[in-house]
């Protein structure tokens, strides 16, 4: 399974990649306001590039529910410094977490390589993006906005219902001229969804794959997790978030989207490896 970016073209045949969380925010759920510092932004993708992400996500707005929309050169101005830094290590292939096409646009000039939209390519001035810039584009499923997505989300079936979502944006891609080879999916694990939908997404996992593109898969410190194990803390959905990476590993992800690296990353290496046996 081959996965085009901008950069280079990334072999998901047999070995799945981590990609560590870089926030940039000030609010985000799990980290927000420790990264706003471009030193410390640096100093923390040191660390997870030390501990083997090979994609950085750096996002410069918060999606947690009820976040509040930032101004679109506000997210630049966290973003394209922290971007154009880290484009110069040969270890990394940096990914832009946005969902504005002019910011999206200023970070794959400044040295990103993916397209990491939370709604889903659903905007053609998105998709106009990934095909005039080339990069790759991870299109994710979330039901309504950040704002009111955990206001009682409701499917007839959640997992036809993302299925579903995943054709149609495969095919309006298509059309807007985006190389299916670029395009990568992502149920929205947390967005617009309750505990059940989210634990229903994971058992079917392997259903969701369309056209043979890869899953990209983010239950990182997620807040279901602490409904699981009713522990409220955040510290406490460390361990969680390694079991269903590893469990997600399993069922077919091939891009795992986590805050802390190198547990999740021996995870699933240790998951590759029974697989192979």
């Amino acid at each position: 399974m081959l996965w085009k970016t901008s950069g280079p073209i990334l072999d998901l045949s047999t070995h799945a990649i981590v990609m560590g969380v870089l926030n940039v925010t000030a609010d985000s759920f799990s980290d927000g306001g420790r990264f706003l510092d471009p030193q410390r932004a640096w100093d923390h993708a040191q660390t997870m590039a030390d501990a083997g992400a090979r994609i950085l996500d750096i996002g410069g707005e918060s999606t947690r529910p009820g976040a509040t929309p930032v101004p679109e050169q506000e997210e630049m101005r966290r973003v394209l410094p922290i971007i154009e830094r880290l484009s110069h290590d040969p270890r990394l292939i940096l990914s832009i977490d946005t969902m504005k096409p002019a910011v999206a646009r200023a970070a794959v000039r400044a040295g990103a390589a993916i397209i990491n939209d939370v709604t889903g390519l659903r905007d053609p001035a998105m998709r106009d993006v990934v095909a005039e810039t080339g990069a790759a584009a991870i299109a994710m499923h979330m039901q309504g906005t950040p704002a009111d997505m955990q206001r009682a989300p409701s499917y007839d079936d959640v997992v036809a219902d993302v299925r579903e979502f995943f054709r149609q944006t495969f095919h309006a891609s298509l059309r807007s001229g985006i190389d299916p080879m670029c395009l990568a999916f992502d149920p929205g694990i947390g967005f617009g969804k309750t505990l059940q939908h989210n634990l229903a997404l994971l058992c079917e996992l392997p259903s969701l794959r369309i056209e043979e593109r890869p899953l990209v898969l983010g239950v990182s410190r997620k807040s279901f997790l602490g409904i699981i194990t009713d522990e409220p803390s955040i510290e406490a959905r460390h361990w969680p978030t390694v079991a269903l990476s590893a469990y997600g590993r399993q069922r077919g992800a091939s891009v795992l989207r986590v805050h802390d690296v190198l547990p999740n990353l021996e995870a699933i290496r240790a998951t590759e490896a029974l697989a192979a046996a």
